[in-house]
């Protein structure tokens, strides 16, 4: 559960009438071995905790699976992190061409706040569809990695120590951010925006280029 921030409990509305936002475009960000990566640490890791036979692996194997799944989790993240800054920029840009249809206070992470907590009804629909149940954790870990770091890391460069607990800095990185600053609320029911992946958003403008 993504701890609550000072700034979630300002009443300000952040919009002052129904208003779309830029769409939201997430490119691929896993290679072709990452899902199997993905579950091979699972397993290892259940395997550690003695809940799965280990079978021929030592538990200095298990634990590098465990790892090397760690480092794919933190790849994957950090690239639906840029994605979602580089929205969040997008919309900031709007506000700033806008300002008479947005309420004083609304910022940078009013917007990150209205996507980690709150988004509209069809984009957390959407997510569901794609299987996504925990976007808050997704989005504000992804968000806490892309604040850390500028680019993804090299795997030599971290920690084992922090592979193992990435996602408890990330929490507390995102956490921080938020709570530079008490932010005006932005009502998911006043604003509008759509979530897309690339290869989607890409088939529908070769679509309305043909028509």
């Amino acid at each position: 559960m993504i701890p609550r921030t000072p700034s979630e409990t300002a009443a300000v509305l952040g919009v002052r009438e129904s208003f779309s936002l830029p769409p939201l475009i997430l490119h691929p960000f896993a290679d072709a071995s990452g899902p199997e990566r993905l579950v091979e640490s699972s397993r290892a890791s259940l395997a550690l905790q003695g809940l799965l036979p280990s079978g021929a692996n030592s538990a200095e194997e298990l634990e590098r699976k465990v790892l090397e799944g760690r480092y794919c989790e933190i790849r994957m993240l950090f690239y639906v992190g840029r994605d979602v800054l580089r929205w969040v920029e997008q919309c900031i840009e709007l506000a700033e061409r806008n300002p008479g249809q947005f309420a004083e206070g609304v910022d940078r992470q009013s917007f990150i706040d209205l996507l980690v907590q709150n988004p509209p009804g069809l984009v957390q629909h959407k997510l569901r569809k794609w299987g996504v149940a925990d976007y808050r954790s997704i989005f504000s870990r992804a968000i806490g990695l892309n604040t850390l770091f500028g680019k993804v890391p090299p795997r030599d460069v971290l920690s084992d120590e922090f592979l193992r607990n990435y996602f408890r800095y990330a929490d507390q990185i995102y956490t921080m951010v938020q709570s530079q600053r008490v932010h005006a609320r932005i009502d998911a029911a006043q604003v509008n925006f759509e979530l897309y992946s690339s290869g989607e958003y890409s088939r529908m403008l070769e679509k309305e280029w043909g028509e």
